[in-house]
């Protein structure tokens, strides 16, 4: 199982993988992949989803979830059993309950050994930033209208080769 998100970015099964990028660059790429129906997708996200609304739902495989707290996601992730688990990120969820981040980030990586584990977030904040540290992979994209401001340059943005175009930034965690 895999997902493009952009050119020369993919999603694998067996990865937890946390990406910041524009609404529509997520949107667009569970949208162009009509084979994705053909797995149990779960959507998780908080009271209110930003993307929801321009997803293709047609498959009967695709499963929403709402997590209200810190506490109902740790139990949604730790019960998940699908080939796909996309989180979207609701930092709300983590007022008064700092402590749920590390058990979260760990559920959220324990899933992502055997499927395809995805949190997203618009736009970076304090939870999401912890919560990625357990990730085996973190995608920064931004809009080619620079509607998100460019991601600054680490030495851990370089890879053998050179460095990557400046729209996308990838840390590999070992």
């Amino acid at each position: 199982m895999r997902i493009e998100l952009s050119k020369g970015i993919t999603l694998q099964s067996g990865t937890f993988n946390a990406v910041i990028a524009p609404e529509k660059v997520i949107v667009a790429a569970i949208n162009s992949h009509a084979d994705l129906q053909r797995f149990l997708f779960l959507f998780v996200c908080g009271n209110y989803s930003r993307l929801l609304s321009g997803i293709n739902r047609t498959s009967g495989n695709f499963e929403i979830r709402r997590a209200f707290t810190a506490h109902q996601l740790f139990t949604i992730v730790k019960e998940a059993s699908h080939t796909i688990v996309f989180v979207e990120h609701d930092p709300t969820m983590f007022d008064g309950a700092e402590k749920m981040i590390i058990p979260v980030s760990g559920a959220l990586k324990d899933v992502g050994r055997e499927a395809l584990v995805i949190l997203y977030t618009p736009s970076m904040d304090r939870p999401f930033s912890a919560l990625m540290r357990s990730a085996d992979r973190v995608f920064q994209i931004t809009a080619p209208d620079g509607s998100m401001d460019r991601p600054q340059r680490s030495a851990r943005s370089y890879r053998i080769g050179g460095p990557l175009p400046p729209a996308q930034t990838t840390l590999e965690v070992s």
